[in-house]
């Protein structure tokens, strides 16, 4: 059991990089053909790429096929649920970069469901230890550090960004509810392809005109590339497979690495200096996840300790 969360810990920190990664892409993809445009496409892109995973998992026997009415049922209702929330959360997110939200000040407020999924948590019955509300505390800390400079004023703009946070944090408890019972990269594709679906209707209406098909540059399709290949096709599926056997807090707070490695993308591709700041964010941060991963069993042992 405890090989399985170290091992589905691991996929979750990988896809918080690509996540991470991925603002850098998504502020420049977004500028450059349109926030409705930039998501559906890159969307559908994850969507193309899952396609031949899931054929040749299949063939290798290693896929998780629905056999009963049930099971599709249960697939595609999880699909439907996942990427309707999906579309919600990255378009406002999305929208947020796209009118002035700093990709930092974005990962920051996006980070905050971190908080908000064991409070969404308690009313399904999650309960959580208080190591991890101790540790969530310090991620908030160590996200503000990382994340936000000088005075914290929010725009209206930043408000979009703040209403992304309890979606992402309501997508994952569906991820939790689901990915035990379903084949879990034929849910990501299903939930991408609804969510490049429903994009698709405000880029028809708000986005698409003569010139439109002319901002279609070499950066701009690298961003969609890296985008809907990284960001959705693989870390989102990673999320999915990673998320199974693993307390909701706990993935929440290892895929909030994502805004420390976007600061150290910042600094790696775009040349940005890491303040002392922002590296004694990073620490908290790292803190807050080792403490919410000590097992019950360590803890009730320096419990008794103490008492003794």
């Amino acid at each position: 059991m405890m090989s399985k969360q170290i091992r589905n810990s691991f996929l979750l920190t990988f896809a918080a990089l690509l996540w991470g990664i991925s603002f850098v892409f998504q502020s420049e993809g977004g500028d450059a053909i349109g926030p409705y445009s930039f998501n559906s496409i890159r969307c559908f892109i994850g969507t193309a790429v899952l396609i031949p995973v899931i054929f040749l998992l299949d063939r290798m026997g290693l896929s998780r096929k629905p056999e009963t009415k049930q099971d599709y049922k249960t697939l595609i209702t999880g699909g439907i649920c996942s990427g309707s929330l999906i579309f919600v959360a990255t378009n406002l997110q999305q929208l947020g970069l796209y009118f002035g939200t700093p990709s930092s000040k974005a990962g920051f407020l996006t980070a905050c469901y971190i908080v908000l999924v064991p409070v969404f948590g308690l009313f399904l019955k999650k309960k959580c230890g208080i190591n991890i509300w101790i540790s969530v505390l310090l991620a908030v800390l160590g996200l503000y550090f990382l994340c936000i400079h000088g005075e914290f004023k929010i725009e209206f703009y930043d408000i979009l960004t703040i209403i992304c946070a309890p979606v992402f944090a309501l997508q994952i408890l569906v991820i939790d509810y689901f990915s035990p019972k379903v084949d879990g990269v034929r849910l990501s594709c299903i939930q991408f392809f609804v969510c490049g679906l429903l994009t698709a209707i405000p880029m028809i209406f708000k986005e698409i005109d003569s010139q439109w098909i002319y901002q279609f540059n070499l950066s701009a399709w690298g961003s969609l590339l890296y985008a809907g290949v990284c960001s959705c096709g693989i870390a989102y599926t990673l999320q999915i497979i990673g998320q199974r056997d693993l307390n909701p807090t706990i993935a929440s707070l290892i895929m909030s690495l994502e805004s420390v490695f976007c600061v150290l993308a910042s600094w790696i591709l775009l040349g940005q200096k890491l303040t002392q700041r922002e590296s004694l964010g990073c620490v908290l941060i790292f803190i807050a996840i080792l403490l919410a991963q000590l097992p019950k069993d360590f803890l009730i042992k320096q419990k008794m300790k103490v008492k003794a």
